[in-house]
């Protein structure tokens, strides 16, 4: 075999937490090599740039910071058998579960049984937003900030605003506030402030924060320094001027989802991540997708539960045993704009966490979810937490039962 070519029974594209948690469920129980690749120098995703408590909670049972999370999923995918390769990136296919990719060794090919895209989600930069004015220094994503902050250990500001108020943001405002820059002012469209309860009352006292609702960014003034921001409130149209010297966009993600569509595999036009069942398992035979790419973006240990849960359905397909592959379409009505999985088979898999995962656009304090085919409700399900704007709604996977085979694609909504 060509020195230039590698064939590990597995391939892992990303090594964040589904991918680096897949490696470790994977490991020892596959025959063969499982392979991560990782275009970073170090594997662990984002939790190794957000360097404050609150990783590990539901995956692990601990509450332990960013970093730390990320040296222990590395070091248990390590220890399990799995190769890391760093500074590796997966530039093109070289068939159905081939990549070619780059290393510090040159260009490779490498040819697998099973691949598994774990390569998550980003916040769009300010251009994808929109957002006109001045071309000042000092506009971040929350990416951008932790990498500046926590890897290379540079300054920012004095005075920040932060666009969006869902969890990431409370995030960003711990990475301000480590380097000495206050969060002045949260704004967000929504009409109450995107994260949980208990993240958002202390936060406001905490970090002397005011959060603006129902308003958006209009303009970004100063060059070369940004020097202050102009919102709008959307019911009014009152416009206010905001000083500040950083400006923090949180939020509004997209997958990761390059390999995806140049493989010409369907994407879900809502949320724009691969479609997949059940079992995580893409149109491409083979061919798996995990983590914040299909759920833009839940927290980094249901990512991770994600790579736990992908485990099994790889191993039976490396088995060879082939479930009855004849999916539904399920798809959503307004307010809520997309559900994971986006395909389901009925065959008794479930979704990880026995879990749909959906994004809504509106606050429903005690929502009644309903299935719809052919126009109308085959099921119900009343649950006791709300669907929030800025983070994932979660429903038990149960409520799939009631459906209906014959009667084609499902349609979840709220009941009004």
């Amino acid at each position: 075999m060509s020195e230039n070519i590698l064939t590990p029974t597995v391939l892992i594209i990303g090594g964040g937490p589904s991918g680096l948690r897949a490696a470790a469920e994977l490991g020892p129980r596959v025959e063969g090599q499982v392979l991560v690749v990782e275009r970073e120098s170090v594997a662990g995703g984002i939790p190794r740039h957000s360097d404050h408590p609150g990783y590990g909670i539901r995956d692990m049972g601990k509450f332990i910071s960013g970093p730390k999370y990320a040296h222990i999923l590395r070091q248990r995918a390590s220890k399990a058998g799995a190769k890391i390769m760093v500074n590796t990136m997966v530039t093109d296919w070289a068939g159905d579960l081939a990549v070619n990719a780059t290393s510090p060794q040159g260009r490779i090919t490498i040819q697998a049984r099973v691949v598994i895209l774990a390569t998550g989600a980003r916040e769009r930069p300010r251009p994808a937003r929109l957002i006109p004015g001045d071309r000042g220094h000092g506009v971040y994503t929350t990416g951008n900030l932790q990498n500046v902050v926590h890897l290379k250990h540079n300054k920012v500001g004095k005075r920040a605003v932060i666009v969006g108020s869902e969890l990431v943001s409370w995030s960003a405002a711990l990475t301000l506030k480590h380097v000495g820059c206050r969060t002045v002012l949260m704004t967000t469209e929504y009409p109450k402030p995107d994260a949980y309860f208990f993240f958002s009352k202390p936060g406001k006292i905490f970090f002397n924060t005011k959060i603006a609702t129902r308003t958006k960014v209009t303009r970004i003034i100063g060059k070369p320094e940004v020097q202050a921001i102009e919102i709008e409130n959307l019911d009014t149209g009152k416009r206010d001027l905001i000083e500040c010297d950083t400006v923090i966009l949180t939020g509004d993600w997209i997958p990761d989802n390059e390999l995806v569509r140049s493989a010409g595999l369907p994407v879900d036009p809502s949320n724009r991540a691969p479609v997949v069942d059940e079992t995580l398992q893409t149109t491409r035979p083979g061919l798996f997708a995990i983590g914040n790419m299909l759920h833009p973006v839940d927290t980094a240990d249901i990512a991770a539960l994600d790579g736990a849960a992908v485990a099994d359905h790889v191993l039976r397909y490396l088995a060879g045993v082939a479930p009855h592959r004849s999916p539904l379409d399920v798809g959503t009505e307004a307010p809520l704009r997309w559900v994971s999985p986006s395909r389901v088979n009925l065959n008794g898999s479930e979704p990880p966490r026995g879990r749909l995962l959906l994004w809504t656009d509106r606050f429903v304090a005690f929502p009644k979810v309903v299935l719809k085919q052919q126009g109308s409700v085959v099921a119900r399900k009343r649950l006791w937490w709300p669907a929030a704007p800025g983070r994932v709604f979660r429903v038990p996977s149960s409520i799939l039962h009631g459906v209906d085979r014959r009667r084609g694609r499902i349609t979840v909504a709220l009941e009004r």
